[in-house]
């Protein structure tokens, strides 16, 4: 399976199951298995660097096992090939972000105008609601 230029997953590094989708269905929801649970061995794969299996640990939240594995499920369509397709798909997704470097963001602090007009507005603020209150006769 391709993922990208420089990335291809053996088939041998993912199983498929197929097992009965949830929810109605009528008459044939009992006779066949269109949902796909897609296995990925992640941890086990030479085709991703350690870098893209520790990012994609965090991605995939719950979908990693503690075998390092990625499960995925696609039950959609009421078409099994459509599922699994719909499963290859999340999982690609899965990686392509996963091969995405994080950028690091500098810290800024604001400059020392900015906090003043800050705090001159913070003051304005307070009067305006301070004589909202009542009006005390002397």
């Amino acid at each position: 399976m391709k993922i990208n230029n420089s990335i291809h997953l053996d088939p041998s590094e993912m199983t498929e199951k197929f097992l009965r989708s949830s929810g109605p269905g009528g008459q044939h929801i009992n006779k066949v298995d269109t949902k796909v649970e897609l296995r990925f061995y992640a941890l086990r794969s030479p085709n991703l660097s350690k870098t893209v299996k520790d990012r994609l640990k965090v991605i995939a939240g719950k979908k990693w096992t503690l075998n390092g594995e990625i499960i995925i499920t696609a039950e959609k369509y009421r078409s099994q090939a459509r599922n699994r397709e719909l499963a290859k798909s999340k999982l690609v997704r899965l990686i392509l972000e996963a091969l995405k470097e994080p950028v690091h963001r500098l810290k800024t602090k604001p400059s020392k105008a900015i906090k003043l007009r800050r705090s001159k507005e913070k003051k304005i603020r307070s009067n305006i609601k301070a004589m909202r209150g009542k009006v005390q006769d002397k």
